[in-house]
């Protein structure tokens, strides 16, 4: 089931859900905004001849100028949420793009459903489809994290993203595999 505004803000208030920091303008009918934060990292294309799925890329740091950034066209960004989140064992999210910002060409990722009991900040894949740059500013709501319960208590993410800061590179190639 998935939570209302309502109630994930009443289980904000009652610790037993942590979207930190908040404020109530973040609150929609089924889902929650987050903002933008203001670290972001791009493939270094130079560095990285190819990509593996067995080998760690290498990625550049990009700092905000003036609270802004620029993504060109058709390029790609990683970029992280302001808040840091924290699941309970008993509730499960995904991160949808705003639609106004869709409209706009800009495509916003989260690779997957983040697991119940995830601690930090969300990674999020910016990718400009338009033919036009698009200015980003760090605050701006970005995207809506909707949060749904699941049947039963979940064991709790122990992954390799528990507890990331900052845009955070993949590591995918920390995979073990079935053989």
């Amino acid at each position: 089931m998935i939570l209302t505004g309502k109630t994930i803000d009443e289980k904000v208030k009652n610790k037993e859900l942590v979207i930190e920091p908040i404020s109530s303008q973040q609150f929609q009918p089924a889902s929650v905004d987050l903002r933008l934060g203001d670290h972001f990292l791009t493939i270094d294309e130079h560095s990285n001849g190819i990509l593996s799925l067995d080998k760690q890329a290498t990625y550049r740091e990009i700092v905000a100028q003036n609270g802004t950034i620029v993504l060109p066209p058709r390029s790609f960004l990683l970029a992280t949420t302001l808040e840091t989140i924290e699941l309970p064992n008993r509730l499960t999210a995904f991160v949808e793009g705003r639609s106004s910002i869709g409209r706009l060409g800009l495509f916003i990722q989260n690779a997957g459903w983040v697991d119940p009991g995830f601690k930090g900040q969300i990674t999020l894949e910016l990718f400009n489809a338009n033919s036009l740059p698009i200015e980003l500013t760090v605050g701006r709501r970005i995207c809506q994290l909707v949060i749904a319960e699941v049947n039963e208590e979940a064991e709790g993410y122990v992954g390799k993203y528990l507890n990331q800061r900052g845009a955070t590179h993949s590591r995918i190639y920390k995979d073990i595999e079935v053989k």
